[in-house]
């Protein structure tokens, strides 16, 4: 006997026997339901002599049975009512659990998030992307009407999502490219450090979505709720159907402020801070500039992230000001790194350190946040040792930025286009879906092991234009992504350390040593990252202007 736990409610398992269910009973549970017709199998035992067992062993026992592949509307809302007045926890049986899982899911009528049901059957082991659509339909089976067609659509509509539109549209301007995205305001991501150091105001990083959109594209302003790349087709909430010939995925990713218990409750304050969120970036300089004295503390979660070196510019702009202001001598500074390493790329650790030490920065390496209690400004964190045992330890704070635990959106990481980690799985040269060959997915939401920045997308929507229309025929190329990624490292106000490197660590600098050397602090630097990049990000990243982007191109045949 199998049992898979879908929730606290229900469990399913394959066919049970008579001498399975004292177990069942000593297992917790209080129902037993089955779904399986009685004479499906030789080797099965009929219902009857399973409720006779049921009812020794103190167990109320149902039988719904239901054909193979043949689960109707109706079979789906007398589960659910069954479900509701039987005594908890129940266990649901047919041959294999996949009828009663697929019962379960289609019962919710909309009590619980799409992504949440497949996510739950997901784990117990069963795919219900085969009835995706009675599930976003509350349940019931939807008319099999296509709400939309385009030669491309694009999920996302962030730096990626905008700027391969646009890179496609200057190769193509007759292509008919959907957009899909549900906000109305585009975020300037990258400038939320400087909000955060004082240098930007919040202004100056948001602009209305329809503003920055490609006046050719479609809008479609909606959530995406799953992918049927089988059937070429999008399902949007409200269970809205999208057709497309070729997909482009780049929605971003999730950060997972819950993750951390009693992080949510005390975000904007308390002395809690991140410049992850554009309505906290300013009160990170609120706090800097109030903080004559005490604890500050500076979090990392493990990887990946976006923007590996975010949390610690917070901390360096932070710690510079503080400078300035001649109170660091009486604020303790310290970092919170879940990971090992200050930066993953060791030839900019040199650099970096110089700062910890001017700063005086308590390095903790090992140490993963995990709980936060506000009132108390009291921070606990899991520390680990090389062994992998842990233990937690507490520690005390004024101010503390955190950086949230991130992964990829939800209604991705249950999607037939995710790995087992749940990121989009991609070539990491041609960007293209390993499995589904007319999907492309770049930006911060793919697995190729690349530094997730703007800077990266920048990079990854030409070789993606590129791919696509060399998949249509209308290229001769093949563009190849290097893995290539920037992280201006804002170490105080005025210098930066410039890293850009690509796959496996390798150094791709943008300008000869003599002009920008990104191993050392650099007053050119800030000003690329102050005055210049802000500009080409508007004007030239989002409207297909590929400046320092153009795609490394193969010839198509030798491409595997």
């Amino acid at each position: 006997m199998e049992i898979k736990r879908v929730d606290r409610d229900i469990s399913v398992s394959p066919q049970i026997t008579v001498a399975d269910v004292p177990e069942v009973a000593k297992a917790g549970f209080r129902t037993i339901i089955c779904n399986r017709p009685d004479g499906e199998g030789n080797d099965q035992p009929l219902f009857k002599e399973i409720e006779e067992a049921a009812k020794k062993a103190g167990l109320s026992c149902h039988y719904l049975p239901v054909e193979s592949g043949k689960v109707s509307d109706e079979d789906a809302e007398s589960f659910g009512q069954l479900l509701a007045l039987a005594p908890k926890p129940a266990l649901a049986f047919c041959r294999s659990g996949t009828r009663s899982v697929t019962l379960w899911a289609l019962s919710h009528k909309g009590d619980v998030k799409l992504a949440d049901i497949l996510q739950k059957s997901k784990n117990a082991g069963y795919d219900m992307h085969g009835v995706v659509r009675r599930i976003a339909n509350n349940g019931t089976t939807p008319v099999d009407a296509v709400d939309g067609s385009f030669e491309v659509v694009v999920v996302g509509a962030g730096s990626a999502g905008i700027a391969v539109a646009s890179s496609l549209l200057a190769r193509d301007p007759d292509l008919e490219i959907a957009v899909i995205d549900p906000a109305d305001i585009h975020y300037y991501q990258p400038g939320w450090t400087l909000v955060g150091g004082g240098v930007f105001g919040a202004n100056e990083t948001v602009r209305t979505l329809s503003s920055v959109l490609p006046e050719k594209v479609h809008w479609i302003k909606a959530a995406v709720a799953a992918f049927e790349p089988e059937r070429n087709a999008i399902l949007l909430e409200g269970c809205r159907l999208i057709e497309y010939k070729r997909l482009v995925v780049c929605p971003g990713l999730k950060l997972d402020w819950h993750k951390i218990e009693g992080l949510v409750d005390t975000l904007g304050k308390n002395g809690v801070t991140s410049n992850y969120r554009f309505d906290l970036a300013p009160y990170t300089w609120e706090l800097v500039q109030s903080l004559r004295g005490g604890k500050a503390l500076f979090t990392q979660p493990p990887m990946p992230i976006k923007c590996a070196g975010a949390p610690q510019k917070a901390m360096y702009l932070s710690a510079d000001h503080w400078v300035r202001s001649g109170v660091l001598k009486d604020i303790d500074v310290s970092f919170y790194n879940a990971g090992g390493v200050l930066f993953g790329v060791k030839d900019y650790v040199p650099a970096l350190m110089e700062y910890v030490k001017k700063y005086e920065v308590d390095l903790q390496f090992s140490h993963n946040l995990v709980s936060i209690d506000g009132p108390a400004k009291t921070a606990r964190f899991a520390r680990t040792d090389g062994e992998g045992p842990s233990e937690i330890v507490e520690r005390e704070f004024d101010m503390i930025h955190v950086c949230p635990p991130q992964c990829a959106p939800d209604f991705i990481r249950v999607s037939p286009l995710a790995d087992a980690a749940g990121w989009v799985d991609v070539d990491q040269n041609t960007l293209r879906h390993k499995t589904y060959d007319n999907i492309w997915s770049l930006g911060d939401v793919m697995n190729a092991p690349n530094a997730k920045t703007a800077a990266a997308a920048r990079k990854q929507a030409p070789v993606v234009a590129q791919n696509l229309l060399s998949d249509m025929g209308k290229r001769f190329n093949v563009g190849h992504y290097d893995g290539y990624g920037s992280c201006p490292l804002t170490v105080e106000r005025g210098k930066i350390v410039l890293a850009e490197f690509g796959y496996g660590g390798k150094l791709l600098p943008s300008f000869p040593n003599w002009l920008i050397n990104g191993q050392k602090p650099s007053r050119l630097a800030w000003l690329l990252k102050e005055k210049i990049l802000p500009p080409v990000y508007w004007r030239a990243m989002l409207q297909g202007r590929e400046w320092l982007a153009k795609p490394e191109k193969v010839k198509a045949e030798m491409v595997n």
